[in-house]
């Protein structure tokens, strides 16, 4: 997805910017955003229609989805190397309205022996905690496809 298709009540927050593509599952469910300055892992994202479940806000596989890539981010930056997610559990401590914009704040615990445990706040603008991911994933070797 291309940030022009945002509604145009939608403002993108300072210090954020459209992620390059991951594949066609995150062109189709995003788009996401990423931090720009140095060392900030935060992941960003506007629920739109296509995110909300039938009562009109985010749907917990969408906040599963957003939670993983984030997470899978940090795994990179901690450890330089492509991984897979073995557990990822999600709590949710309240709903996420239509056009809100959340963040996932990812913390890595250890990393050893190509595992890594980590964890992501997700907050609604910033401040409000709405989600709590908790992981462990493996790092990988790439194959060629």
């Amino acid at each position: 997805m291309r940030l022009q298709d945002l509604p145009d009540h939608l403002t993108v927050p300072d210090g954020f910017a459209l992620t390059s593509s991951r594949g066609l599952f995150t062109n189709h469910n995003g788009p996401v955003f990423a931090a720009t300055a140095p060392g900030d892992l935060r992941s960003g994202m506007f629920v739109l229609d296509r995110h909300c479940n039938g009562m009109g806000f985010l749907h917990g596989g969408m906040a599963s989805g957003f939670a993983d890539r984030a997470l899978a981010v940090a795994v990179w930056d901690a450890t330089n190397a492509p991984s897979v997610t073995l557990k990822l559990s999600l709590h949710f401590f309240d709903t996420v309205p239509l056009h809100s914009w959340i963040e996932a704040v990812p913390e890595v615990y250890s990393a050893a022996n190509g595992v890594v445990q980590l964890g992501a706040e997700i907050l609604i603008n910033g401040a409000v905690r709405v989600a709590r991911a908790d992981a462990t994933f493996r790092t990988i070797s790439r194959t060629k496809k």
